[in-house]
């Protein structure tokens, strides 16, 4: 007999996630930073995690069954790396953002800086697009500059009225989507960059944007602790979740697109089925979490929180990397 949760029948997913996570709930940290990590991000493959942290440097980790083995440090901003990402379909090129007002595009084989490119401001947010041509790249100024991934040449550049919180393309890159300060989403049509819709998403900041990996939905996370799903083709709210109480940071769907997982100055993750919105499990974490990351290919989690308040002396929790949904006998 299937458990009923609140009258309605649990289903299989659940039953089989939840079955999964009671054998699979440990998390494991592993250093990465000598100060707080902003960004996780795992290369398309799931065979490398990597890492962006105030300490101006990117880490990149390789995956060894139920451990994170540091492969590599990557140094060469002059400020913090707010935030990272890979390029869609080659597991070997990752960029960064820094507040030096320059991306940087890495290539883990020769561990080696591909491209450094200026900017006009300092960098907060970066994209790659599904096609892997393009890199956007918004900065504290509100200004989103699209980078040509090739030649390293800028290709565009948009000046908004609004703050610019996190920016993504749609997964079949024709519509580019901002985040913004008045809770909107902005969508603009691709390559040509002309405003196709605004919506009024949630009543304050809306901060981060995901799409899942299926295409069938988006999320975004807002300063009022609400989640939204919305529906790609249709651009309504499908529905919310609302079981944190702090401004959403971070979000991530799982390989399968079937779980969500989000994260704020609540001690702990969120990790919610999509199709019914009920939560499947929670993280608990010791601090505020600034990024999660789902594994491209099984139910593993990374995630970064911040520092642990109060301790200020030589505190190891410093600029880690954890692991959730390792094997509890691991």
């Amino acid at each position: 007999m299937k458990k009923k949760r609140g009258g309605k029948m649990a289903s299989q997913y659940y039953q089989e996630m939840q079955e999964s996570f009671r054998n699979n709930n440990k998390s494991r940290e592993f250093p990465a930073h000598t100060a707080k990590v902003h960004s996780v991000a795992w290369s398309c493959d799931g065979r490398r995690l990597a890492s962006g942290s105030f300490d101006k440097t990117a880490s990149v980790f390789i995956l060894e069954k139920d451990r994170l083995v540091k492969e590599n440090n990557y140094r060469g901003h002059s400020d913090s790396v707010d935030q990272l990402c890979w390029h869609p379909t080659n597991p070997d090129l990752f960029v960064t953002a820094s507040g030096d007002k320059t991306i940087r595009i890495w290539d883990v084989r020769t561990t080696k800086c591909v491209a450094t490119v200026n900017t006009k401001g300092e960098n907060i947010n970066i994209c790659w697009s599904p096609d892997g041509q393009t890199i956007a790249v918004g900065n504290k100024d509100d200004v989103v500059t699209f980078i040509d991934a090739k030649t390293h040449r800028s290709r565009a550049e948009e000046q908004f009225k609004f703050e610019v919180n996190e920016i993504s393309w749609n997964n079949d890159n024709d519509m580019f989507f901002l985040t913004n300060g008045n809770g909107c989403i902005n969508i603009l049509s691709y390559p040509d960059l002309k405003p196709i819709q605004s919506i009024n998403a949630h009543p304050s900041n809306c901060i981060c944007i995901k799409f899942d990996p299926t295409g069938k939905y988006f999320a975004t996370g807002s300063a009022d602790a609400l989640v939204s799903l919305w529906d790609v083709e249709e651009l309504v709210c499908v529905r919310c979740f609302s079981r944190l109480d702090w401004p959403v940071r971070t979000l991530s769907f799982s390989n399968d697109g079937k779980m969500l997982a989000s994260a704020s100055e609540d001690h702990f993750i969120d990790i919610a089925e999509v199709e019914t919105g009920e939560k499947l499990w929670e993280v608990q974490c010791d601090s505020p979490t600034f990024t999660v990351a789902w594994h491209p290919k099984r139910p593993l989690l990374a995630y970064a929180c911040d520092d642990k308040e109060g301790k200020y002396d030589n505190n190891r929790e410093a600029g880690t990397v954890k692991l959730f949904g390792l094997p509890n006998d691991s």
